[in-house]
């Protein structure tokens, strides 16, 4: 089968760790090879976080190289528009909209980019595959906006590019997140799959 490559960015709290952690599991689950690395950037609240996760069969380095990812899978804006150059005109791209500002722009050390006017169009230009959504407004509706994260794995599943069903994906979840939160999770999965479908 072919390789999936696929970029995921964002910074820390956003629950980055736990949604490859949940893709990874996926993959496993159907026998098939995993290999998930934290490129750079620190977990802790906003920081930097690049996580690859490649899948498929004999998988032996965890690195991406320019324009090789299938799929860029941003959680923030910006971050996946740093990302960008990992993705080709044939690569999915998955972004949140929502922005959290850095620090240093909110005691007014630089600016953020415009997200509508700079940022979107950006990202129109590099890939002819780019879904944009809301997942903070997703999550909300699911029940909480800590579900972001699998709103994203949702609009993620909903490409078709990973080699594991959506059934495959919601076991996952189910497996990864607390008894407690299953059912939000899932909604929230399901919020994110059918916005991307619609955008599709």
């Amino acid at each position: 089968m072919k390789r999936v490559n696929l970029e995921i960015v964002g910074v820390g709290g956003q629950g980055i760790l736990t949604s490859s952690q949940v893709i990874g599991d996926a993959a496993l689950n159907q026998g098939l090879d995993v290999y998930m690395s934290e490129v750079h950037g620190m977990a802790q609240r906003g920081g930097v976080v690049v996580t690859t996760v490649k899948i498929g069969e004999e998988v032996y380095s965890p690195l991406i190289g320019k324009g090789e990812a299938d799929i860029v899978l941003g959680f923030e804006p910006v971050e996946t528009y740093r990302a960008i150059e990992q993705a080709s005109e044939k690569t999915w791209v998955v972004t949140n909209t929502v922005p959290i500002v850095p620090f240093t722009v909110s005691v007014g050390d630089g600016v953020y980019p415009d997200i509508e006017n700079e940022i979107i169009p950006s990202l129109k230009k590099a890939t002819d595959r780019l879904i944009t959504l809301d997942a903070e407004t997703l999550a909300k509706e699911a029940g909480a906006a800590i579900t972001q994260n699998i709103v994203m794995i949702g609009a993620l599943t909903a490409t078709d590019v990973l080699p594991m069903s959506k059934t495959d994906m919601e076991e996952s979840i189910e497996n990864n997140v607390p008894q407690k939160f299953v059912d939000m999770n899932i909604d929230a999965f399901e919020k994110g799959y059918q916005r991307a479908k619609e955008l599709m």
